[in-house]
């Protein structure tokens, strides 16, 4: 016999908050990370933050924004309610950072939840609080300043499987500061004050200038980063970003130092993501990852937030044409960063941090140097050499690079500039060099197509039929010929003349899929810079080959004129600045 079917029932409000708070509320950091974005949108000034044992025992956040009304009390601990949003058209177009009305209740479901609030126009404060037995106490009168206070304590008391999955006090405090790093460099304008564990750990004051952006910068990402990027702001077509840019050189073994916001909210976007990584391709050292804070601005009718509970996913009206502008945005940034450049806005460094390509992090970019007697072979500098040296001699002034001494074992050029001395990798600086040239001569000439003596046939999905319905001209523009052979099939005729030898179904396929998801590909120039950077690398000044003074000098001269020459194709430094300063320690001058 059958059993008959479970009869369906509604859950009680607990539950659901809980199930809610299973979405959005991970760990204390995501508690931390709620109630702050409340304060935000509530207009504070000036957010307090309490953390006790790592968040799991104690949070509070205190603002100075514009409080709850006493009526509304009750109704803020419920879930659906904010003050946030009325009708449809407010959620098509948000502002503010929260708006489902689910944090506070959700909160509220798994820990002791006390809540303290006065209005401007109230005399004296109102606090509620939540107790186990599905209830509300208060309001009652309480003594406060205008604005709100929200104390959790015991979080995931009540639901032990979710309590258990918390690491350690010290892990879970390093989640809740990195949350409060991410909201402190959200918004400048408010001032933030942290305490761990009832001692001072950080304070950011307001920032309403750049130096003072500057310095809170400094203060969440340390010296070095404010020190090895490039400020920017870029606009076109109501579209706005700025920030800073990690030069190529101060690359991180891992993601650590990637902020992105859109309309003041940290993200994490596929697409952003994807744009960024496209502009660093040919500057970054193999596995490295760039270093970045960036602020993506425009009108929030073309971006949907509600896409996650957590509100760190978000989804574009127009993808591809936001990948396209913070690719070309970064692009141009990091284009124009070249010795000339760098040199005038880039701080030196000791020999142990010693700066690389005009920029570095001391762990990244130490060397191994060693004193040695020079070879019995090695002859005294010509009189060409001296006379180039009598040029910018006593009080002169020089190049960016300066002008070449001599080489070194016939790989490094030794040069001198107005702060000391220039060491260049010639081979990496020439691949460089020769690399961009290509790259401006093929991007005059376009992509030429080269047809195939055998056509090749590519079964289709339905996803990939649609999308080649959709960009059949994208593949044009990029030097391919394919028609439709049947419903689910395609043919290709015709390639880039470049990539003769590649797998061209899977190629066609990736790019299917890039245009799926970001709406455009930059695979086939990537592809066609690959053979490019291996032109150059066999075309490039090799080692042990010996340059004359004229040679050594042109090199640097076109460096210097060179977009992205601080970097060869691979990501590896082209030259070191030792300093005058360093080089006076190392023979204790002026001791």
């Amino acid at each position: 016999m059958t059993p008959p079917p479970p009869r369906i029932r509604a859950l009680s409000q607990k539950l659901v908050s809980q199930i809610a708070a299973g979405e959005m509320i991970e760990r204390p950091a995501s508690v931390l990370k709620e109630l702050m974005e409340n304060s935000l949108d509530a207009g504070a000034a000036t957010i307090n933050v309490d953390v006790d044992r790592g968040g799991i025992k104690r949070i509070q956040v205190s603002d100075d924004g514009c409080g709850i009304v006493k009526d509304d009390l009750k109704l803020a601990l419920s879930r659906h309610t904010t003050s946030k949003l009325a009708e449809l058209s407010d959620l098509q177009s948000i502002h503010s950072l929260g708006f489902r009305g689910e944090a506070l209740p959700s909160i509220a479901s798994v820990s002791r939840l006390r809540l303290r609030t006065r209005v401007g126009s109230d005399e004296a404060g109102w606090e509620v609080r939540c107790t186990d037995a599905d209830g509300i106490e208060g309001p009652k009168p309480v003594a406060h300043r205008v604005g709100t206070s929200v104390e959790v304590r015991d979080l995931f008391y009540n639901t032990p499987a979710r309590r258990k999955f918390l690491r350690t006090e010290r892990t879970e405090a390093f989640h809740v500061e990195e949350t409060l790093k991410r909201l402190a460099l959200s918004r400048f304008d408010v001032g933030v004050s942290y305490r761990r564990d009832d001692r001072p750990a950080q304070t950011y004051p307001p920032a309403g200038d750049d130096t003072a952006h500057d310095r809170r910068l400094q203060a969440v990402c340390g010296k070095t980063m404010l020190e090895q990027s490039e400020r920017f702001e870029q606009r076109a077509e109501g579209l706005s970003i700025w920030g800073w840019l990690g030069l190529p050189a101060f690359s991180r073994s891992q993601r650590d130092l990637q902020y992105f916001f859109v309309n003041g909210r940290m993200v994490r976007d596929k697409t952003l993501l994807h744009a960024v990584r496209q502009a660093y391709r040919d500057v970054l050292y193999q596995d490295r990852h760039p270093a970045f804070v960036l602020y993506l601005e425009f009108d929030p009718a073309l971006v949907d937030v509600n896409v996650h509970p957590t509100k760190h996913e978000v989804r574009f009206r127009d993808a591809r044409a936001v990948h396209d502008f913070v690719y070309r945005a970064l692009n141009r940034v990091i284009a124009g960063t070249s010795p000339k450049t760098v040199s005038e806005t880039t701080p030196q460094y000791p020999l142990r941090g010693a700066r690389i390509g005009g920029g570095g992090s001391a762990d990244q970019l130490a060397m191994a140097m060693r004193v040695a007697e020079p070879p019995q072979d090695e002859r005294p500098l010509s009189p060409e050499q001296d006379q180039v040296v009598s040029q910018y001699g006593e009080g002169g002034d020089s190049p960016p690079l300066g002008f070449a001494l001599a080489q070194l074992h016939g790989v490094y050029i030794l040069a001198q500039n107005r702060d000391g001395l220039v060491l260049v990798d010639a081979h990496a600086a020439h691949e460089r060099i020769t690399y961009e040239r290509l790259k401006e001569q093929w991007n005059r000439s376009g992509i030429l197509g080269q047809s195939l003596l055998v056509p090749v046939t590519i079964h289709a999905t339905s996803q990939e039929m649609a999308t080649w319905n959709r960009y059949a001209g994208e593949f044009d523009s990029l030097g391919f010929e394919i028609g439709r052979l049947s419903q689910d099939a395609l043919v290709v005729r015709k390639i880039p003349q470049l990539l003769s030898n590649i797998d061209v179904a899977g190629l066609v396929r990736d790019l299917l899929s890039d245009l799926t998801e970001h709406g455009s590909s930059r695979r086939i120039t990537d592809r066609i810079h690959d053979v490019l950077a291996e032109m150059a690398c066999h075309g490039s000044v090799r080692a042990n080959r010996r340059l004359n003074v004229g040679e050594m000098n042109a090199l640097l001269r076109d460096m210097e004129a060179t977009e992205k020459s601080n970097q060869c194709n691979h990501g590896r430094p082209t030259w070191v600045q030792l300093p005058m300063s360093e080089l006076d320690k190392w023979f204790l001058r002026g001791r």
